[in-house]
């Protein structure tokens, strides 16, 4: 639990604050984007929840911080917050919480009753609510950084989980279905054309987005929201494989149509898919300048 001895200083007076066991990993600041900012190497409370809204989504993200460095110095009860995870994003489109340390906090995602992005913690209320969302039965992974608990998961609902070959290591090795290569995967002939694999080398070798309704691109960490620069971006500084495949895996992406775009790390933007391709189109150029 966040410890008040360890407050850091940058947070301003109340309730709600951050300690110094924060890592960065921007959960708090997808979750409650008007309590939490980011100071330097980490984040802290810039502005005390207000609004029951405001006060609901800093219980979230406190739910939701991998390292548990959110803490408040009244009790609360967190009865809401743990009944709002998942919370719902758009349609049948939830992000999950409970973030887990070892993916450095990268948020995961279900679609009800059919998969889950990414994989969070494995923590009894958060399996419950996915049980009610009625389960799923794929677990998609973008990369080998945010599988996390992605084998208990398997376990206990029995999910098919894909990854990329190039990014199978010893701790996926048992990961049921490994594509290979650039093209384009589709998934499950159930769900017709609504869910598509793409992979996107860049971040790692095998990274890979999946489209999902031509409508939502679960991204992982190949790309995000800017709000500074006012575009989607990618994150230079954790290019671990190679930054000029990661362009050319941006450029593919000009091929599909989508007004989501849904990271793990990184702001999620929803924009008509016309602004989504020219956002696109000025990520491209700016990646090629760096």
């Amino acid at each position: 639990m966040a410890q008040l001895a360890l407050k850091l200083p940058a947070n301003v007076e109340g309730d709600f604050f951050v300690d110094s066991t924060c890592i960065d990993c921007d959960a708090c600041r997808v979750f409650a984007p008007t309590v939490f900012s980011d100071e330097g190497d980490q984040s802290t409370v810039f502005h005390q929840p207000e609004s029951d809204a405001e006060r609901l989504a800093a219980e979230k993200a406190l739910i939701s911080c991998p390292t548990a460095s959110i803490g408040t110095a009244a009790k609360h009860d967190m009865r809401a917050a743990v009944a709002g995870l998942p919370e719902l994003v758009a349609d049948d489109v939830y992000r999950c919480g409970y973030t887990s340390e070892d993916s450095f906090g990268a948020v995961a995602y279900l679609v009800e009753g059919k998969f889950l992005v990414d994989s969070p913690r494995f923590a009894a209320p958060l399996v419950k609510n996915i049980e009610r969302l009625g389960g799923g039965r794929w677990m998609l992974l973008t990369h080998q950084d945010d599988v996390a608990d992605h084998q208990k998961f398997r376990d206990h609902f029995g999910l098919e989980r894909v990854l990329h070959r190039d990014d199978v290591r010893s701790h996926t090795a048992k990961v049921e279905r490994q594509p290979s290569g650039l093209d384009p995967v589709q998934l499950d002939n159930d769900l017709g054309r609504d869910l598509l694999m793409i992979p996107t080398p860049g971040h790692t070798k095998g990274h890979a987005v999946y489209l999902y309704r031509d409508t939502f691109l679960f991204t992982g960490d190949h790309l995000a929201w800017s709000p500074d620069r006012g575009h989607l971006y990618a994150f230079r500084s954790a290019c671990w494989y190679s930054w000029p495949e990661q362009i050319k895996s941006m450029v593919r992406l000009l091929d599909y149509r989508f007004q989501w775009v849904l990271p793990g790390h990184g702001r999620p933007v929803n924009l008509p898919a016309a602004e989504m391709r020219a956002s696109l189109e000025r990520c491209v150029e700016w990646m090629r300048r760096r």
